[in-house]
């Protein structure tokens, strides 16, 4: 006599409302030397951050193992404040690059800037049962295009992030996505200034 199958729950996401910003200490970027495969983090040797919203103006590096190249960003100074970065789009927010996590998905242009990025929205993306969080919708996956929402398209979703997870894996110029070039289509500066007490 076969036993009964198992009652299984749908898969259930719950939003913390993290916000785009808290994804950007690492970023996988198209190196604009070679073309490969480039890294930005934060500038080594700083402090942590007490806050999360320090991640605007956080000096940053963008290094290439492949050709060697560097490059340093830092905040616009604005008189005793700082012009922080804006998170959003194809490019990274620091330096302008494409991001290497690009491809094309369902009409658009899927992306992510790391594979901790990759993993946070595949697992919304596969949930039946998406649990909203209680603060204001300033978090990332508040704030996600339609198409990605949609649980029409979820297996084309998760289909574009597997690709985003193999592309993570390599890091030569030829391994480049065809998705992965300048569109100029990061959020233009608001006016966000922090003001500070000391040097960073």
């Amino acid at each position: 006599m076969n036993p009964e199958p198992a009652h299984t729950e749908p898969v259930r996401h719950h939003d913390d409302g993290r916000w785009l910003v808290q994804f950007t200490n690492r970023m996988l970027v198209v190196c604009p030397r070679c073309g490969g495969r480039a890294l930005v983090v934060p500038l080594p040797g700083l402090a942590a951050p007490k806050y999360f919203s320090e991640l605007f103006f956080q000096p940053r590096r963008l290094s290439c193992a492949g050709c060697g190249a560097v490059a340093e960003w830092k905040a616009e100074q604005r008189g005793t404040g700082l012009v922080g970065a804006v998170p959003g789009g194809t490019e990274d927010p620091f330096f302008g690059r494409p991001l290497w996590l690009q491809t094309r998905c369902a009409g658009h242009i899927l992306w992510a800037y790391d594979e901790e990025h990759v993993d946070a929205l595949a697992a919304y993306a596969a949930a039946r049962l998406r649990e909203r969080h209680a603060s204001p919708p300033r978090g990332m996956l508040a704030r996600l295009p339609v198409w990605m929402k949609s649980a029409g398209r979820r297996d084309e979703v998760l289909a574009g992030l597997e690709t985003l997870r193999a592309l993570a894996r390599r890091s030569a110029p030829a391994d480049r996505s065809d998705a992965a070039h300048e569109r100029g289509d990061r959020p233009r500066h608001h006016g966000t200034v922090y003001f500070r007490g000391g040097p960073y």
